[in-house]
């Protein structure tokens, strides 16, 4: 495509900032400490979670750079960056989680392959772009449509990524094209992330953000959308991001018995404090956050310092001076709640964080129930262990 630079010029690396965690160097995937996540509701990009599968793309001719759109539709046609300004321009608030998220709390219990990812594979943007159902009325495709008339029923979208898992292919995924015409859905082609241009490191020129749904569905560096029949085959619909039972391992894995993953479960983490952390005796708060996918609330946060005896709930918020109340119009059905408790330490203990969507979906209890070989989906109750001693906190 005119205005991309080929896989060997890809080794310019752009900033970033030092306080990053760096799981892999190549490709580049890194988070920020948990702390980070803690300090504000909105995550500022410079401290958002790194995911990348292959070279960060170099797209540096927006004039030139178009996204081609085909398949079974009447009108395929290209469409340029001015294309998709000129649909109205939409700010969904919402929080993208790598499916790997907590994965080595699950490479504890039995090992797992993947990017070893701590609580912060999670972030939450204010991302700016066009609706992709707004998108798709221009090829003709008429909102909260289920199938075109030619067959097509999903969505994919084809990066410029390209990828050693695809063969030196590109990376790619999928949606339902009743989810991609829905505005309601608030899928988006986003061009902008907390009011500023998407960086590199995050899609420039364009990406896909589809919300309350697991990270790897939003693809970064849009080459391409193509409307086809069944859901992409690609690697990472088919032989990744799949939830499998604990008692299914390399030998006898059958990827085509799951379906792809795509809303994420509900989960929450402890941010203020580090897996064990030394305390002085009195009064310690804890912080963290709470999410659900396909846009279920946050209905509360427990908090338990006795194994689970007894539990304690945590204030909610998410605007700061607002109150959040769950699947309120004036709340952000996409975004992450932050949760706050103060507890009484007089001993060495443990601290619980369990959290419960709008749906009444809890997280489950240990994570050897929802272990899996690709350690993915680790929402067991997230635990820290405070031990008493001389801390600045």
């Amino acid at each position: 495509m005119p205005g991309i630079r080929g896989p060997s010029e890809y080794s310019e690396e752009p900033p970033r900032h030092p306080s990053l965690k760096v799981n892999a160097k190549e490709p580049f995937n890194a988070e920020p400490p948990r702390s980070a996540l803690v300090s504000s509701y909105v995550t500022p990009v410079h401290l958002f979670y790194k995911r990348n599968h292959g070279p960060i793309p170099i797209v540096d001719d927006l004039h030139s750079y178009s996204v081609s759109v085909t398949g079974l539709i009447d009108n395929p046609r290209k469409l340029f960056m001015k294309d998709i300004r000129a649909l109205p321009k939409y700010n969904v608030t919402a929080t993208l989680q790598c499916a790997g998220n907590r994965r080595t709390a699950m490479s504890k219990v039995r090992n797992v392959r993947g990017v070893g990812w701590d609580v912060s594979a999670i972030g939450n943007a204010v991302w700016g772009g066009a609706k992709l159902a707004h998108v798709l009325e221009l090829l003709g495709i008429a909102k909260l449509t289920a199938s075109t008339h030619l067959g097509g029923r999903h969505v994919e979208f084809v990066s410029v990524d390209r990828c050693k898992e695809e063969n030196g292919g590109p990376y790619k995924a999928s949606i339902p094209l009743s989810q991609a015409t829905n505005p309601d859905a608030d899928v988006l082609l986003a061009y902008e992330m907390n009011g500023e241009t998407l960086n590199r490191d995050h899609g420039f020129p364009l990406r896909v953000v589809v919300p309350g749904v697991i990270g790897a569905r939003s693809v970064k560096w849009l080459d391409s959308i193509n409307v086809i029949a069944e859901e992409c085959q690609g690697f990472f619909m088919q032989k990744d991001y799949k939830m499998f039972p604990p008692s299914v391992n390399w030998d006898n894995i059958n990827w085509s018995s799951r379906r792809p993953q795509m809303d994420f479960p509900v989960q929450s983490a402890i941010c203020s404090l580090e897996d064990v952390q030394m305390v002085k005796p009195g009064k310690v708060s804890i912080e963290g956050y709470a999410v659900s996918g396909g846009g279920r609330g946050i209905e509360r946060v427990d908090i338990s310092v006795d194994g689970g005896k007894s539990w304690v709930e945590a204030s909610r918020r998410q605007t700061p001076g607002k109150h959040y109340i769950s699947e309120h119009n004036s709340s952000d059905k996409w975004a992450w709640v932050l949760f706050e408790a103060t507890i009484d330490v007089s001993q060495s203990t443990e601290v619980i964080a369990k959290a419960v969507d709008s749906a009444a979906n809890v997280q489950p209890e240990n994570v050897e129930s929802v272990w899996n070989l690709r350690g993915v989906l680790n929402t067991s109750w997230h635990r820290v262990l405070l031990r008493l001693g001389h801390s600045s906190l």
